[in-house]
């Protein structure tokens, strides 16, 4: 039997359509699940399907700002009528740059609004389904920054913070449910967004800026998605089923031997 079957499951996968959630979502639609990925940027979404289905595997997208709840709630809703929800995969999330005095109310909102409130949207709209199917596991994407500090990402910290926590939260009221709930803590990860980030920020000068922060990883590289994508597979999986409440760094060593 191949290890870490999805084979027959359901996974939502927010913000699937690029980056590390893109990488998620073809290693579990190659492991056998069906997937639905959840996403604002539906030409994105729509490309990841495509080239999904035609490596001869599952999927479909769904336009949807995780931020409000009423279109999750619909979102999942139809995907219920359809068939069970065993996996979702909180994925989506976006970045600020910038201390306490640099971070606005409009910039703190808007972080917390997608990050924490988009999570726990999503965990409300899919624990219910998940009880009443026996089950389901539920694995949040945290980082370093909900373990320690680094220069200049307060709000984004608070809301990786708080992931963390909805994590412990999640996984201890839900045991007798048989829903599993985890975390993946990475530390940086080449995607796309880091290299639209250099080229806006650092135009010239991005391969030396991209090998100052790969040099803060103590490995000495940054993570690659389909890394994050391995770990993700294994907690999703029923090889992982003794794992609940528990938070995984992919970091490179940067929590452990940098600080």
């Amino acid at each position: 039997m191949q290890k870490f079957s999805l084979a027959e499951k359901v996974a939502i996968i927010t913000g699937g359509a690029s980056g590390i959630g893109k990488s998620i979502a073809r290693n579990f639609s190659a492991s056998g699940a069906y997937v639905h990925l959840l996403d604002i940027d539906e030409a994105a979404a729509k490309t990841t399907v495509e080239e999904i289905r035609k490596e001869g595997f599952r999927a479909e997208y769904h336009l949807c700002d995780i931020s409000v709840q009423e279109q999750v709630v619909n979102t999942v809703t139809g995907i219920r009528k359809r068939h069970p929800i065993n996996i979702l995969v909180n994925n989506a999330g976006i970045g600020l740059v910038g201390n306490v005095e640099q971070t606005t109310e409009a910039d703190f909102d808007r972080i917390f609004r997608v990050n924490v409130k988009g999570v726990y949207n999503c965990i409300y709209a899919c624990i219910p389904p998940m009880k009443s199917e026996g089950g389901g596991v539920i694995l949040n994407m945290a980082s370093v920054v909900s373990w320690v500090g680094i220069p200049d990402r307060f709000a984004y910290s608070m809301s990786k913070g708080a992931v963390l926590t909805m994590t412990f939260s999640v996984a201890k009221d839900y045991l007798e449910h048989n829903i599993r709930c985890n975390s993946i803590s990475p530390a940086r990860v080449h995607t796309p967004f880091v290299d639209s980030y250099l080229a806006k920020n650092y135009p010239g000068r991005e391969q030396q800026m991209y090998d100052q922060l790969a040099a803060t990883q103590p490995i000495g590289r940054m993570g690659k998605p389909e890394e994050i994508a391995d770990l993700a597979l294994f907690l999703c999986s029923d090889e992982a089923s003794f794992i609940t409440g528990s938070d995984y760094a992919i970091d490179g060593g940067f929590i452990k031997i940098n600080n």
